[in-house]
């Protein structure tokens, strides 16, 4: 008996169809295979099927039973094959016939159950994309691929009721989607709370309206991780297109829970500096997201900058400048969307206090230079903002505490909005959404630049050795300063602010 179970992987974001195909044989002994190039988790679906099949209430077949997974050219890995394996088996053994245009994922427990599955909403955005019309997958992922409109998605409690719903004897349900409870993540610090460091605020508050880079160099308890934790606080929430694209990436890494919907909060990751350089760029044998694909749409902060290693940090010049990251394997290639909003902060020197006003730094010349070393001029290119974070007198710090004074990150967040709008409404028929997300032929259309700001931009590039890159970041972090100005043109004045924050670390 031949039965074929249509099912699905991805490699990357990418989603293909699986044929899972079944014959079960009465000829020869019974054995249990799996074909078509399946991982060490796969093989295992072979022990999770045969107890699951026994455990509800059906009789597993002492026959031949081969299963192969089409195409058989590309590597199958995961846990989600379990479902439409034991589906076929049972369909073959019980002969009823499958729905037509539908899909079968997720993994089983020993006691028939459906466990929580990653790779609910791409597998339900593949459906969709080719003609499908059934998805049956675990109950605790169902609400993830709910949200795609267009589709039967099946919540399975356990096999036994999937069995029933196919013999037509007890039907499952369609879940509908249901919008969690509004989770609003609370940031860490509110921008008032953040006491001096006008500029610092200044700059975080530019970086967050035109999505730009920023870098924070300072003496230790200046406020730069206070600061950098308090930006989440002034970014706009995320867009339908935005919340999508960031729960894809997270469905398919593992990091939705169980029962979770879309994804509305923009993500904040933090690594610690001895992360390695798969973990913040990504790979491994089969390819998986690292932090600056987790970071989509949202910030990856990286506190002691000069800490991490060189090598993890000169990989992300490909993320940095495209948006987007491309890891080769001898298998397979894959592509992840890395547009994100690079936080770097560190010290200027080993012992941090280089410049501190009151505390002598005890670092040599060399020591220093060696230091600063460690993050290549290119690396530092592609950061828009460079920003000195000063020690801040304590006195000063009391005066300010005592009179409460300082936007709070609710105001600063009305107008980072209102710029992004206004963003949003330049590039409605582009494919950006930010300003740092321009490439040279946008800055030629969109950014209106009159004569003598032209004239200030030459003069600007040519005595402090602006690097061609340099030349258009400082453009795009003139026109938004120009978009929270309200600014139809970019003024010279608007470029006199951007340049200030061009100041390299390696010029202090």
């Amino acid at each position: 008996m031949f039965k074929k179970v249509n099912s699905a992987a991805y490699s990357g974001l990418k989603s293909i169809g699986i044929d899972v195909e079944i014959n079960t044989s009465k000829k020869g002994l019974p054995e249990f295979n799996i074909v078509g190039l399946p991982s060490k988790a796969v093989d295992e679906s072979e022990e999770r099927v045969k107890t699951a099949i026994m455990n509800s209430n059906s009789e597993f077949p002492q026959r031949k039973i081969t299963i192969n997974l089409a195409p058989a050219d590309v590597p199958k890995e995961g846990s989600f094959y379990d479902l439409p394996i034991a589906v076929g088996v049972l369909a073959s053994t019980m002969n009823f016939n499958l729905p037509e245009k539908s899909l079968f994922f997720g993994e089983l427990s020993l006691d028939g159950t459906l466990r929580h599955t990653k790779g609910a909403l791409p597998l339900a955005l593949f459906a969709k994309n080719n003609g499908y019309k059934h998805v049956f997958l675990p109950e605790e992922s169902a609400n993830e691929a709910a949200v795609i409109d267009g589709l039967n998605i099946y919540p399975v409690e356990n096999l036994d009721r999937m069995v029933a719903h196919l013999l037509g004897k007890r039907e499952i349900e369609p879940a509908e989607y249901e919008e969690e409870k509004e989770k609003k993540i609370k940031p860490e610090f509110d921008m008032k709370e953040v006491l001096g460091q006008e500029q610092a605020k200044r700059a975080a508050e530019i970086a967050a309206a035109g999505g730009h880079n920023l870098f924070m160099m300072g003496t230790p308890g200046s406020g730069k991780t206070m600061l950098a934790r308090a930006i989440p606080g002034i970014l706009p929430p995320l867009t339908e297109s935005e919340s999508l694209e960031v729960t894809e990436i997270y469905s398919i890494s593992g990091n939705t829970p169980p029962g979770s919907g879309l994804i509305r909060n923009r993500p904040f990751r933090a690594p610690h500096h001895s992360i390695s350089k798969v973990g913040l760029i990504g790979g491994g044998s089969r390819p998986k997201p690292g932090e600056v694909t987790l970071a989509h749409r949202g910030v990856l902060f990286l506190d002691e900058f000069n800490e991490f290693p060189r090598s993890a940090l000169e990989a992300m010049r490909q993320p940095l400048e495209d948006g987007q990251l491309t890891i080769s394997r001898s298998r397979e290639r894959v592509k992840y969307p890395s547009e994100f909003m690079l936080i770097a902060s560190g010290n200027p020197c080993p012992c941090g206090y280089l410049n501190h006003p009151e505390k002598e730094c005890k670092c040599t010349p060399r020591q220093v230079t060696n230091y600063r070393k460690k993050i290549s001029g290119p690396i530092l290119d592609r950061i828009d903002l460079h920003i000195q974070v000063p020690a801040v007198d304590v006195e000063k710090l009391k005066k300010q505490r005592r009179k409460n004074e300082g936007e709070s990150s609710a105001e600063i967040r009305k107008r980072v909005i209102k710029a992004r709008d206004t963003q949003e409404e330049r590039f409605k028929k582009e494919k950006i959404r930010t300003n740092a997300e321009m490439k040279n032929r946008h800055v030629k259309a969109y950014c209106n630049l009159p004569e003598k700001t032209e004239e200030m931009l030459s003069q600007a590039a040519s005595k402090f050795n602006i690097s061609a890159r340099g030349y258009f970041k400082l453009i795009k972090v003139s026109q938004t300063i120009a978009d929270l100005n309200d600014a139809e043109k970019i003024s010279p004045d608007h470029v006199g602010e951007a340049l200030q924050y061009r100041i390299k670390m390696d010029k202090n």
